[in-house]
């Protein structure tokens, strides 16, 4: 690990942290371009209990197509006892949610997962590209409600173009913290990648970072963050039948030689300990 600065915590907490099954109600549909959904359920245990960076399974059908549930990255949670998750439709599973009305009820699972240690009294710089924003908003919201000061923290928000971006810029500007964005095609914010934008930005020396997004824009981070000294947190996405360490579809190997259960030793990590698939 790069500084020494994450909390030592052993993979068992995890395993032992409250987890249920819910019959969620649908409260909100929510189109925020013609592929990204976002819907918003009342779970109030899943709610009280998750953390930023976990995530649920959700039963996407009422029979047996789709037979095995999805996994979804919690986008946010209010003190109310709701959950938020934000997709793209991309498949059988994610084109039923789309459909999905309010007051209709669907299976949940969760919490899931290890969620981002949190560094108090840190400037920290939080990176989201494409559906990798998706667990930033929780953890931008928990950071802020952390630190009375974030005036050197930063939010780096990039997609393909100004769609995967646009629609969720009013949610983290209410956070408080500043906000840089950059899209491929130039459409909304700097024409380019979100690593340029981070290249640029002149952060503290002793900076925590958090990334979500595609594979190689996490390797370029995790590279950059290597040269600049900066403890890097990754989450990573996997496929998965179960979530729960089970079917060991979501093996993945680590520099060490070992192989981590991204459902239950991750989906976050130290970014030093990945091999990158790309």
């Amino acid at each position: 690990m790069v500084g020494g600065y994450w909390p030592i915590i052993t993979n068992s907490v995890y395993r032992t942290m409250p987890q249920y099954q819910e019959k969620a109600t649908v409260v909100q549909v929510e189109q925020l371009s013609a592929d990204n959904i976002r819907l918003t359920f009342d779970s109030p245990e899943i709610a009280a209990a998750a953390q930023p960076g976990q995530f649920v399974m959700i039963r996407t059908g009422t029979g047996k197509d789709p037979l095995l549930r999805r996994p979804f990255s919690i986008h946010q949670t209010t003190s109310s006892g709701r959950i938020q998750i934000y997709f793209k439709v991309v498949g059988r599973g994610t084109e039923l949610l789309a459909h999905l009305r309010t007051d209709e009820k669907i299976s949940i699972f969760g919490p899931l997962g290890r969620g981002f240690r949190i560094i108090e009294n840190t400037p920290v710089c939080i990176v989201g590209g494409g559906l990798g924003i998706a667990p930033m908003l929780f953890l931008a919201k928990r950071i802020r409600q952390m630190k009375k000061d974030c005036t050197e923290d930063l939010i780096i928000l990039g997609g393909r173009d100004r769609t995967e971006v646009e629609p969720l810029i009013a949610d983290f500007e209410q956070i408080g913290i500043r906000i840089a964005t950059a899209t491929d095609d130039g459409s909304f914010g700097r024409h380019g990648f979100v690593t340029e934008v981070f290249s640029v930005h002149d952060l503290p020396e002793r900076c925590a970072v958090y990334c979500c997004g595609p594979e190689p824009m996490m390797a370029a981070m995790s590279v950059l963050c290597k040269k600049r000294h900066y403890p890097c947190q990754v989450s990573v996405e996997s496929v998965m039948a179960c979530g729960m360490g089970a079917c060991l579809g979501c093996n993945r190997q680590t520099r060490d030689g070992s192989y981590a259960h991204v459902c239950l030793d991750g989906p976050v990590f130290d970014a030093e300990e990945m091999i990158w698939n790309i």
